[in-house]
């Protein structure tokens, strides 16, 4: 089983990330983690380029080293893990890069869906986890981490705004539940797991 997290920034994906991997494995499943960008070593280094290089980043330019990144993690980890049985949990995957850099930066939605589409072989999610939030309580709650923002972190809210419309106008695809984060932690918790026992056919 795929599962992937999205959700604008400061929504909570971590956590519920982390709370998940606890409750699968003590179902037993074989968890492996990972993320995006950067669940490679090869993607450690093209996260450093997108997220901590000084200075601009052309978006085309943007868009290709995200799906260069995400073609290389989808081969070398996320495959062979869905191979071997086990359940992978991805926060992020190519619905960030739809929602960011093709609406929030204004480039080609569909180009930008193509191009992801085109290097992850066409590998979607079985499960994916919208986090839900208005983009200014959002950032209120993630300026309140105290840790210095990265350059996609350091947009100003309209960026997030346009990422978080694009997502909610992506769930209509069946794949996605939106879940309410202004909810707490448990609660956030509790739907997830019902999500995913549903998709198992548990009562």
């Amino acid at each position: 089983m795929f599962i992937t997290f999205e959700g604008i920034d400061g929504v909570g994906k971590s956590t519920q990330l982390d709370l998940l991997e606890a409750w699968l494995s003590k179902q037993g499943h074989e968890v492996v983690r990972t993320m995006e960008p950067g669940g490679t070593e090869l993607g450690q280094e093209i996260r450093h380029l997108l997220l901590h290089r000084k200075g601009n980043v052309a978006p085309r330019a943007e868009a290709l080293l995200y799906a260069a990144d995400r073609a290389h993690h989808v081969t070398t980890k996320i495959e062979p893990a869905l191979a071997s049985g086990k359940v992978v949990l991805s926060d992020r995957y190519f619905d960030s890069s739809v929602a960011y850099q093709g609406a929030a930066r204004e480039l080609s939605v569909d180009e930008v869906r193509d191009i992801s589409l085109w290097a992850v072989g066409n590998l979607e999610p079985d499960l994916t986890f919208l986090l839900d939030m208005p983009a200014a309580q959002a950032l209120t709650r993630r300026d309140d981490t105290g840790t210095e923002p990265d350059r996609l972190e350091s947009e100003e809210v309209g960026f997030f705004e346009r990422a978080r419309a694009q997502y909610l106008e992506m769930a209509s695809d069946e794949r996605f539940e939106v879940i309410d984060a202004t909810m707490t932690i448990e609660a956030i918790h509790q739907a997830v797991i019902a999500r995913v026992e549903a998709f198992w056919g548990k009562p």
